[in-house]
């Protein structure tokens, strides 16, 4: 029997998908009374250990203790890719907050659609920062500790200037990034009638190919 439990274990071990009673009998060649003791007393041996052999289904296969779930979280690097849209919503609430959402249009001369802001709060790299005393007294947006964390920067001052963007060819003639440089947006192409898309449709083949610069390396 020692010889049974040692290849039970070795073929539910390398198999990638639970294994049924017939296919550790034709397996083994022994009769299924000897497997379903094997598997009784290789369940029983198992039970107090980090992995257990468990029964789902009708199938049999390895799994790691219940108990021990909380201690078996994976965090793994996975690469996150913004919008053209996010992007330069994104730099215009760092270098000009606290900013409303009709000054970040105005800027950029294009409306912002509803998930643009919505994948930065998703991130929290932006958070309302009180109402601007005007009329209407519509909400502000800045930037939040955890966009400095993401970016790698010590504080807002870090932020790369003018030239920096430029050298880094972050900086185009597209109103959001014109903005950063000081150029008005009267001195842009009218753009009024273009409205962004919501994440999913505002990334085609084309912009992610522009956009890998700004592939974020992010925790999740």
């Amino acid at each position: 029997m020692e010889t049974v439990h040692r290849l039970i274990e070795a073929l539910m071990f390398a198999s990638a998908r639970p294994l049924e009673m017939g296919e550790l009998v034709e397996a083994t060649k022994q009769h299924p009374q000897e497997i379903e003791q094997a598997l009784a007393e290789l369940t029983e041996f198992y039970k107090p250990r980090g992995i257990n052999i468990v029964k789902v289904a009708g199938k049999w296969e390895f799994r790691t203790a219940e108990d021990l779930g909380e201690h078996l979280t994976i965090e793994k690097q996975v690469r996150r890719r913004l919008s053209r849209a996010a992007i330069e919503t994104l730099a215009i609430v760092a270098y000009h907050q606290p900013i409303t959402r009709a000054e970040i249009e105005e800027i950029r001369g294009v409306s912002i659609s509803k998930g643009t802001l919505d994948i930065l709060l998703q991130e929290a790299w932006i958070r309302p920062k009180g109402r601007k005393q005007v009329a209407g007294r519509p909400l502000t947006w800045g930037t939040t500790e955890k966009f400095l964390e993401d970016f790698g920067l010590e504080s807002l001052d870090a932020l790369p200037g003018l030239e920096d963007l430029k050298a880094s060819g972050i900086l185009e003639l597209r109103p959001g990034m014109l903005a950063l440089s000081e150029i008005h947006p009267s001195q842009v192409p009218d753009q009024d009638n273009e409205q962004d898309d919501d994440w999913e449709e505002d990334v085609d083949e084309d912009e992610m190919e522009d956009e890998s610069d700004f592939q974020l390396e992010s925790i999740t």
